[in-house]
């Protein structure tokens, strides 16, 4: 202990009278996802002479070969054996010296739990460029608290701007997908069809890679689906987004970072999981040779034998007083599903200054889910009744493809750059249903509705940046998004299609400032103006235009933070975000795969706006990371689902669930997430989202005005332990507790995980086993409440998701280390809003989403 706090004090006394990180603070650079070179506060070389030469190099670990993030840099003048000027690395190991006068230096590097290194470096001329490459550091051995000290930053980091975990640390994401890692982000919550929510909304955006996809946009949860779990780097939640991105995302933004690498050779790498319930299967190759490098890649998932039942009890209201009438259901539901995405990259480092990156994805879908002798019962108040059972299946099939070009120059002057970036995406979507009616003739009986449909985006940006000395930034640049939505529908009754063209023009200013007291000021704003022309086509060829007017919108944000003594970061931050409403909710086929529940888009909708605040307190005391976060969230113009009762044609009564623009969604809350290593062996982790919803939407009508509020509470709590001779442990659980909803609540639910693993061959190979759920064969309830002036309903539903896996995984070729590429941006766009569905229509009725391919390649958003 006392090396440790020896250690603690002299890089801190280091720290604060030598270095100084670039501006945004902390240790995880500017708030753009990106790495950036450190630059020294002025005030610690007050004395040196400045010239205009400049050295850079990469700082890395000699047994991992592995950057070392952060490192310290001390430039020593060799004549009077004093510091002249120091940096520290950024999170790819990188450092730059610039305006350094000619002369003879000592090179001083230093980090927690590796040996000091010095490097002899000779300016000769005022012009030179020194590129020392790559400098290996090796571990202290003896020192193992240090080293466990800074394993704290390992699973989860704190950065200026939002939370990182470490997907790639944590064992137990073994043969799974996205969803299983989100499910253990901390602030985030997962449902059990794979919609996400960040600090308990729906509205957050999801990109993988810094990039969107036309299908992430409409369905989060299936492209969740396509992205395996043993591919994810880490997850970035990005609470607090600066000006730099789309205004879209009322509650922020979740960033997946997939593996990639920077190594010279070649390396395939194949993963496969088989269980009970599901399996998949992935092949990637990396090729990079000198300045140009590939990658080629495949992945498939399977699920099948995901069985279920529900129940449903709705009693039909008139002016809010029961009316005699009830309608009860029950089916016994299955699902299975094919999902697939294959990927071609390609990046070329042209010279020092110049660099492109580009990259294709396909990907393709293929789900059905069933209703099996679904059970219609309609007893009416006259003591008269009505029954029906039929089958249900639902198709819903999809293929995406998403292009990418982008272009990055960078300038002489450290930190300045310009790129252009341009994306293509489409996906082509099949979502229909048949409904077969037992006991009626063939020609009555089959009910169909096809739904074919496509989401098309071109986009364009332009992003410059440059540093103002060496305490600030301005950052500005212009986008322009183009995108067109078409749905057609067939079915008996009720045809017709939508086009919706919808076109933003974008333009962005962001500035930084950090001073000497370790304060870190970000502040910008975006304007986005929209243009939409909408036209509905009715039955029978009749076209109406939709009027929506076009419209202008302003969202600025502001971060500070302030760095304090002993590891601790405060956070205080502000910005207000747009929600543009997606096809999910515009579509207006009306979805009858259950002709009790059915579910209809509107058009008509406007977009939500929000104002966030937050105030995060992230701090690290011997073997524990600790984070706490208090926030306010107030939303106007809320898109909510609204479920009337209605009448068929046939006098049957039906809950027909839609959207609207409908009032306030105000939400107040704290997270809280702690990770502890009891021993280099023994990690434990946990934390808990807990917040007070208020919903309201403000209807004058007695009988249409609805409200309701209440506590909303998620836990979550996973621990590792490694054995000898490569063996492991994980456990994990999560439990996420009742959810308000405007007209009713959706109930809790938990899952729970055991796996072992054993590496072999010196980690080229692994193999484990997983259980999931194994104490609850028989499935768990999900009990969900609608309650409204023309409805009262309750449903049951049940799901069987007990799981038993095996995983495998090896690695083939050899690799060796190359300098981090140069930084790249690409285009993002996280404009739309996506989820839907709050439940409680006992599994039948809702209105299917798209499903998703997430576009690839590296970048920043914007």
């Amino acid at each position: 202990m006392k090396k440790l706090l020896l250690s603690l004090t002299l890089v801190s006394l280091i720290s604060a009278n030598l270095f100084a990180q670039f501006p945004g603070g902390g240790m995880g650079g500017m708030g753009g996802g990106r790495s950036r070179e450190a630059t020294a506060i002025p005030g610690t070389a007050q004395a040196a002479p400045k010239g205009s030469a400049k050295i850079t190099g990469y700082i890395i670990d000699s047994a991992a070969t592995k950057a070392v993030e952060f490192a310290s840099i001390a430039l020593i003048a060799k004549a009077t054996n004093k510091p002249v000027d120091g940096t520290v690395c950024d999170d790819k190991g990188k450092f730059t010296l610039a305006k350094v006068a000619t002369g003879d230096y000592i090179l001083a590097i230093t980090f927690l739990g590796y040996q000091s290194k010095r490097v002899e470096v000779k300016i000769v001329n005022k012009n030179d460029d020194i590129d020392l490459g790559v400098i290996k550091l090796s571990q202290k051995s003896e020192i193992l608290q240090e080293v466990t000290v800074e394993g704290q930053r390992s699973l989860i980091e704190d950065k200026v701007d939002r939370m990182v975990y470490n997907a790639e640390k944590d064992g137990t994401n073994k043969g799974g997908d996205a969803t299983d890692v989100l499910r253990k982000v901390p602030s985030l919550s997962v449902d059990l069809d794979g919609n996400v929510t960040l600090r308990g909304s729906q509205n957050v955006k999801v990109l993988i890679n810094n990039k969107p996809s036309t299908i992430v946009a409409s369905s989060v949860a299936d492209a969740l689906k396509q992205i395996p779990s043993d591919m994810i780097k880490s997850v970035e939640v990005i609470t607090s987004p600066s000006a730099k991105y789309d205004a879209e995302g009322s509650s922020g933004i979740i960033n997946i970072i997939t593996k990639k690498n920077t190594l010279q050779g070649l390396t395939l790498n194949f993963d496969s999981s088989v269980g009970i319930r599901g399996g998949n299967m992935s092949l990637n190759g990396n090729y990079r040779k000198g300045n140009m490098g590939f990658s080629l890649g495949g992945f498939g998932r399977a699920n099948y034998n995901v069985n279920g039942d529900f129940v449903n009890e709705q009693l039909s209201k008139t002016n809010g007083v029961l009316n005699g009438t009830s309608t009860t259901q029950s089916a016994a539901t299955r699902n299975n599903g094919l999902f697939g995405s294959y990927q071609l990259g390609w990046d070329w480092d042209i010279n020092k200054t110049n660099s492109i990156t580009a990259s294709a994805r396909y990907g393709a879908r293929n789900q059905n889910t069933f209703q099996d002798a679904l059970s219609t019962i309609i007893k009416r108040a006259d003591g008269t009744s009505t029954s029906s059972i039929r089958d249900v299946e639902t198709k819903d099939n999809s293929g995406t493809v998403d292009l990418n070009v982008d272009y990055t120059h960078l300038f002489a002057k450290p930190q300045q750059e310009f790129s252009l970036s341009a994306q293509y995406s489409r996906n082509d979507r099949k979502n229909n249903f048949t409904n077969i009616i037992r006991g009626v003739p063939d020609s009555l009986s089959r009910i169909t509705n096809i739904n074919p449909s496509y989401n098309q985006e071109a986009t364009l940006q332009a992003d410059y940046q440059s540093p103002i000395g060496k305490t600030q930034m301005i950052e500005f640049g212009g986008k322009g998004i183009f995108r067109q939505v078409n749905s057609n529908f067939t079915q008996i009754g009720n045809s017709g299609s939508l086009d919706y063209d919808q076109n933003i023009a974008a333009s962005y200013f962001s500035y930084t400032l950090t001073t000497k007291k370790k304060y870190s000021f970000k502040a910008g704003g975006r304007y986005e103006y929209t243009t939409i022309n909408a036209i509905q086509t009715a039955e029978g060829g009749t076209k109406t235009d939709i009027n929506i007017p076009s419209y202008g919108t302003f969202v600025p944000s502001f971060n500070v933070s302030k760095s304090l003594k002993g590891g601790t970061t405060l956070k205080l931050a502000y910005n207000r975000r747009i929600q543009r409403p997606s096809l999910q909710f515009l579509n207006p086929n009306r979805n009858a795969s259950n002709p009790s529940n059915v579910t209809e888009g509107n058009p008509n909708l406007s977009p939500e706006f929000t104002n966030n605040y937050e105030f995060t307190v992230n701090t690290f005391f011997k073997n524990t990371f600790l984070t706490t976060a208090l926030f306010m969230r107030n939303t106007t113009g809320s898109i909510q689902s609204i479920r009337t009762n209605e009448v068929d044609a046939q006098g049957k009564p039906f809950l027909l669930t839609t959207f609207q623009n409908i009032g306030n969604e105000d939400a107040y809350g704290m997270n809280l997430f702690g990770n502890v290593n009891i021993s280099n062996k023994f990690q434990l982790g946990g934390g808990t989202d807990v917040y007070y919803s208020k919903l309201n939407n403000n209807n004058p009508n007695p009988l249409l005005n609805a409200k309701n509020e209440g506590w909303v509470a998620s836990f979550r709590m996973f621990g590792s332990y490694n054995l000898t001779k490569g063996w492991g442990l994980q456990v994990f659980s999560f439990y996420r507790g009742r959810q308000v909803q405007l007209q009713g609540s959706q109930g809790g639910f938990g899952i729970y995980s055991l796996s072992v693993k054993k590496d072999f061959l010196n980690k080229k190979g692994s193999i484990g086993l997983g259980a999931e759920n194994f104490f609850t064969p028989g499935g768990f309830k999900i009990n969900n409440s609608i309650e409204s002036s023309t409805i009262s309903q309750t449903s049951t539903n049940t799901l069987r998701n007990m799981n038993f896996k095996i995983n495998f995984s090896y690695r083939i070729g050899k690799m060796t280390f190359d300098a981090p590429k140069k930084r790249k941006k690409s285009v993002n766009n996280d404009d739309l809003k996506d989820g839907g569905g709050d439940g409680g229509n006992g599994g039948g009725g809702q209105q299917q989403q798209p499903a998703a391919t997430p576009a690839a390649g590296g970048g920043r958003p914007r």
